[in-house]
């Protein structure tokens, strides 16, 4: 069976390399990226079975780079799990709207628990 790829864009590099580790114990294939214009660039050449996407991100925020990966057909199905530090109700609400399945809130999970919503939304359950 393939392994799932897994896009990670996350800018604090401790957090993307503890998510990459555990990602990869569990078969999962990672892309990493620091910021939003590489997240975008990433998911458009690696089409990856799922994105895993920080919003406050340097150059382009994780807001910007849905409404770039809703528009484009090849990435627009990719299922989204939003993991931020923002809980505001108009955050999650706009997120929603830009197409996430899942908007998790960085300090309420840990990261076993953010496996086991990959996977549910990866319908590996």
């Amino acid at each position: 069976m393939k392994k799932k790829k897994i896009l990670i864009v996350e800018d604090e590099a401790s957090l993307q390399n503890a998510m990459q580790e555990f990602l990869l114990a569990e078969g999962f294939e990672v892309v990493l990226a620091s910021d939003g214009e590489i997240a975008v660039r990433l998911a458009k050449s690696e089409l990856p079975d799922l994105i895993l996407l920080d919003i406050i991100l340097p150059k382009k925020d994780g807001f910007e780079v849905l409404m770039e990966l809703v528009m484009d057909e090849k990435t627009e199905v990719i299922p989204k799990i939003l993991l931020t530090n923002l809980e505001s109700m108009e955050d999650i609400e706009k997120a929603f709207s830009l197409g996430v399945s899942t908007y998790l809130v960085k300090s309420n999970y840990k990261l076993g628990e953010i496996v086991v919503k990959i996977k549910e939304a990866l319908k590996m359950n």
